[in-house]
Order: structure tokens, then sequence, then C-alpha cells
């Protein structure tokens, strides 16, 4: 039979996978005979693998599924990989990550037993992401026009596993195969989700101040701490910082210098530094600084109004009619 291992980071989309998987699996079979499902933090490896060694019973196979994999050492995966090495023929084995990281050597055995290793999480890069939108939309029957696919895209954010409900809430709704346009899916999105941190940072080199209060709406409103917004926008500001004084004039030399394999990423963070200037760059050190004090109790702000002060002077650093992309 086989053995399959989903991984992912998004809880939604890791159980979605699963079930579509198991449903593959069974067909038409009577699931109450096929499938043993251990779920929670109570079971062991042990019961795992004592399932997946039990031969079916009035059926051809069997269906075995350990959720949460991933909360086991490596120590604790040892009778699974042991398994692994000569699996049940009659077993489709299910193990589904979350819970905390992966044991490398169970990840190690799957591939070695001829396993099937499937990642269910949403690509980051925008044309990669958009083909997955692409392809979700295609296996739930959904059409939208260029407008509702770019709403869907913006509105979806990183939390690619709220995806799935909409789709399900578009197809009950107008059926499927009918191509659907932005005013027609607005009413069903409701707030959008968090941001790629790239999306903040590029709003303020490019001077957008508007943009920039949105999407930092947006990431704080997705559980994004003040404390981690400000990490990524230090990162950001430190590569500048970098770049002053240096007398970087290439974007290989701008990658060389900063420990970036992306030419992308250099000639972006080059360009900016061109925008700011030096004086500039150190005045966004300063501005980041302030703000770390005042989250801290400098100043008896809210979070969120110092993290919108912070923000809005940032964008202000960028040079009128010099930023706008």
């Amino acid at each position: 039979m086989g053995v399959h291992l989903l991984t992912g980071d998004d809880s939604a989309l890791l159980s979605t996978a699963a079930s579509e998987l198991v449903h593959r699996l069974i067909g038409d079979a009577d699931r109450s005979l096929m499938v043993d499902d251990l779920d929670g933090d109570d079971y062991e490896v042990r019961q795992l693998v004592d399932a997946a060694q039990t031969p079916p019973f009035l059926t051809d196979r069997r269906v075995v599924i350990g959720r949460g994999v991933g909360r086991f050492t490596t120590d604790d995966v040892s009778p699974l990989v042991a398994y692994l090495a000569d699996p049940l023929p009659t077993t489709e084995l299910v193990l589904v990550a979350g819970g905390g990281r992966l044991a490398k050597a169970l990840t190690d055995a799957v591939k070695r037993a001829g396993g099937t290793v499937t990642a269910t999480g949403a690509p980051s890069g925008k044309r990669d992401r958009s083909t997955w939108i692409e392809e979700q939309l295609a296996t739930a029957g959904v059409r939208l026009d260029s407008g509702a696919m770019s709403a869907v895209s913006a509105w979806m954010g990183e939390d690619a596993g709220r995806l799935r409900a909409v789709l399900e809430t578009l197809v009950s709704t107008y059926g499927s195969g009918q191509k659907l346009s932005a005013a027609e899916v607005a009413p069903f999105l409701g707030d959008g989700g968090d941001v790629p941190p790239w999306d903040l940072t590029d709003a303020i080199d490019r001077g957008d101040v508007s943009a920039a209060l949105t999407l930092l709406a947006r990431m704080t409103g997705s559980g994004r701490h003040p404390l981690q917004i400000m990490a990524i926008l230090h990162g950001h500001v430190t590569r500048l910082m970098r770049l002053d004084g240096a007398g970087v004039r290439t974007e290989s030399d701008a990658a060389a210098l900063l420990n970036l394999k992306s030419g992308f990423q250099a000639r972006k963070a080059l360009d900016q530094y061109n925008r700011l200037g030096g004086t500039n760059v150190a005045r966004a050190v300063e501005l980041l600084a302030q703000a770390d004090l005042d989250l801290r109790g400098a100043r008896e702000l809210p979070d969120g109004t110092v993290m919108e002060i912070l923000v809005a002077r940032l964008c202000r650093l960028t040079p009128r009619g010099s930023g706008r992309r």
C-alpha cells in the first residue's frame, strides 16, 4: 500500500489535505471498518505502530492516521522508524504533522520507505502564490475574473487556510462554473488576513503612508505582536545601515555585503538606500530606537499608536516623488 506524510504550519490546510487524502484512500468502502484515526496528546507512537501492523478485517486494506506527529521527539519515533523499514503492505499510513517540529529521522524514514511527502502550505512568492490560488479555485470549481482574483489574494494575505471556507461559501451561493466579479465576491471576504512582511516594508519604501498603515493594521489584527513587527522593521533598516558608507554601487556587491542570495533583494535595498541617503537612514534608526523605548513604557501611549506613529514617520523619510512605483 503506501505511506503518506503531510507537512505544513497551517492547521486548517493540514486538516483539509488529510481529509481529502483519506477520502481518496477509502473510496466507496466502509470507513468504520477501514480507518483507525489517532489524534490528541494522549496517544503514543507504539499505539500508532500497533495499528499500522494490524491486518485488515473484512476489507482488503486499512487506513491508519497519526495526527500531530510533530510533537514526538527523535527518540519517540524510533518504533515508527523501525516499522517504516518494513511496512505492512495492507496498511495505508497517513502521518499528519503539527504539534511541534517534525523529527528529521521520521521524514527520512518515510522517504526511504518510498512514501510521499506533501507540503500543504501556500508558496510565499507572489507568482507561485497566485498559481496556488488558481489551483485551489479549479479544485473547488470556482471561477473569478481578474478583479475578484486580486481581491481574494489581497484578502487572504498569509492566512492561506482561510481560502477553503470562502470557496465553499461561494460555490454554495453561486454554484460552480460561473465567473464571479469582485463585487460578487466582496461580501464574503470580511476582514483581511495577515500579510507578508515585505508588503509592509515595500509600502514604507514607497512612502505610501495610507497603504503602510492599512498593512500594519492587518498584521496586528492577525495576531502579530508589535515587537514582532519591530523586529521586521529593524531587520529592514539594518540592511540599509550596513550599506551606509560602504561605497557599494552594484547589485552583486550589495548582495555580497548583505549576505543575500537574491539579487532582487539586494537591488531593492541598494535602491532604497540611494533614495534615502545616509542622513535619513540614521533618522530611521533613531525612530526605531525611540519606538522600542515607547513600547517598553517610556511614554504612556498604546502600543498600536506607537507603531502607527513609527510607520508613518518611516514612510515620510522617502523623498516625495522618488518612492512611488
